[in-house]
């Protein structure tokens, strides 16, 4: 399909061609393939070896000097770009010419002109220039004389027939010994190898045989963290290790049924036109939001990533924006996986001094979230509502709103229990109906906080916590619900009617 899809750009009315990618030898073998059936010429400079004749036009005499018809030639003087420009234009014909990380010279405006003038004189040549390179954007001068191809990734079945071909090579390798697989593990192994390059996933699956002459499921652990670190090497998504399944969230029964009903046509995406696109988690501070995103993940059984906007605002112009557009990307090829964005407000607010940059940032995002295919579950989370666009909260783009208030009596006993279980503390030495009347208004957070002081106060008198210990604390603290008490009034009552309760 790639070679298809590549011959009839190739035939097109567009004189430059920018393949982006890391895989310029799969590239090359595209287009000597194309080359070969169409009967045209091919040429390739780099910077290393200048400009190398590879195949005739058929019926046409090489009219460069130094060619010959035994393999690729080479035409030493043309290490210098303007130079290889000159010639190309002035003696190429029926061909394609394939330079090879060209990026650097876009900015010189003679060659720039040299380029151009090539593009020009495409339709009288019969020639076209194919630009390969890991990134490259196109100057204004000749952006619309370009078309982009993108070399598409493996899907699972290529992934399988890779790993094939590599087990074979191992067992002649090996004294015809075979490789040891486990089948399930292998089947975990392909699909955390899609969404890679057909090298990348050669690599890892090479790395996987070769450690031990088997595919077990240990070696899925370091495949992840390599393909994590391999997607997104700026560090704008991070891999979350800490979910936690939803039985460790107090509370939030009716986003738990939501997600429960969800699940199935989430994991199922190819085969459900309803795939769930995400939800907004909005309430009061410390409420558990957070926690609720891990644990969507965690019932899910899916990866966690989460979008760092620190790591993603860039001070020049238009690479924030190719910042986000590379970590939603990566996301898409990371799927199935929950991609979590805390305290999306702060990401998005458009306070007017950044050039605009958060309204286009917003504009990203939004046409991702309205266009996005794969399965990729959108949680964002946010605690002031005033700092949202209304683009954001339509239905279309996320599936849902909650609200997250404070929690009530039988959800404040719940979250005690958890906090103190995960602490090793037997529950039935305390009594969770009173302290779960005690602690009218605090927040999730400022529940477990309580827990943690009143372990520290037992230790200090060399004695085990018990309920006066939390007690104490309760009573000494002031949680948010009173100091923020009018803040969160408002927030109440704009979410009364505009979202469904969480709890």
């Amino acid at each position: 399909m790639d070679q298809h899809n590549l011959a009839l750009l190739l035939s097109s009315h567009f004189p430059i061609v920018i393949i982006e990618t890391q895989e310029e030898r799969r590239a090359m073998q595209l287009l000597r393939r194309i080359a070969g059936e169409t009967r045209i010429g091919l040429w390739q400079w780099t910077a290393a070896q200048g400009l190398q004749h590879l195949l005739h036009a058929v019926d046409r005499p090489l009219e460069l000097a130094g060619a010959d018809d035994e393999g690729p030639t080479t035409d030493r003087d043309s290490l210098n770009p303007e130079v290889m420009l000159e010639r190309i234009g002035r003696d190429i014909r029926d061909s394609v010419v394939v330079l090879s990380d060209f990026h650097p010279y876009l900015e010189q405006p003679r060659i720039l002109r040299l380029l151009k003038e090539f593009a020009l004189a495409s339709s009288q040549n019969n020639s076209s220039l194919v630009l390969i390179s890991h990134a490259l954007k196109p100057p204004a001068e000749i952006a619309r004389l370009c078309a982009h191809f993108e070399l598409s990734l493996p899907d699972a079945d290529a992934i399988r027939r890779l790993l094939r071909e590599e087990a074979r090579l191992w067992k002649l390798r090996n004294g015809n010994q075979s490789v040891k697989a486990d089948g399930k593990a292998v089947e975990l192994l392909v699909r955390n190898l899609v969404g890679l390059t057909h090298s990348d996933a050669r690599r890892f699956i090479r790395n996987a045989i070769y450690d031990d002459g088997a595919i077990t499921h240990s070696d899925i652990g370091a495949v992840q963290a390599a393909k994590y670190k391999l997607i997104d090497p700026e560090g704008i998504l991070s891999f979350e290790y800490d979910t936690v399944g939803l039985d460790q969230v107090g509370g939030f029964a009716a986003l738990k049924r939501w997600l429960e009903l969800r699940k199935l046509p989430f994991l199922q995406a190819g085969s459900d036109p309803d795939t769930p696109k995400g939800i907004l988690l909005l309430g009061v501070q410390g409420g558990g939001k957070s926690l609720a995103a891990r644990g969507v993940a965690g019932a899910w059984g899916v990866p966690l990533l989460r979008m760092d906007f620190g790591a993603l605002y860039n001070k020049y112009i238009g690479e924030t924006e190719k910042n986000i557009r590379e970590a939603l990307k990566a996301a898409e090829v990371l799927a199935p996986c929950v991609l979590w964005i805390d305290e999306i407000e702060k990401a998005i607010a458009d306070n007017g001094s950044d050039s605009g940059t958060a309204r286009r940032v917003l504009g990203t995002l939004l046409t991702w979230m309205a266009e996005n295919k794969a399965p990729v579950f959108l949680v964002a989370t946010a605690n002031d509502i005033s700092s949202l666009p209304p683009e954001l909260m339509r239905k279309g783009r996320l599936d849902e709103i909650f609200f997250v208030d404070l929690p009530d009596t039988a959800t404040r006993q719940e979250i005690l229990a958890i906090h103190l279980a995960r602490r090793d503390h037997d529950i039935d030495d305390f009594d969770l109906q009173q302290l779960a009347r005690a602690s009218d208004g605090f927040s999730g957070a400022e529940l477990e906080q309580a827990v943690v002081s009143a372990r520290y106060a037992a230790i200090a008198e060399g004695q085990a916590p018990g309920t006066g210990h939390l007690l104490a604390e309760l009573k000494r603290t002031h949680p948010l619900s009173v100091v923020m008490a009018e803040p969160m009034a408002e927030l109440r009552a704009w979410a009364a009617g505009r979202t469904v309760a969480a709890h």
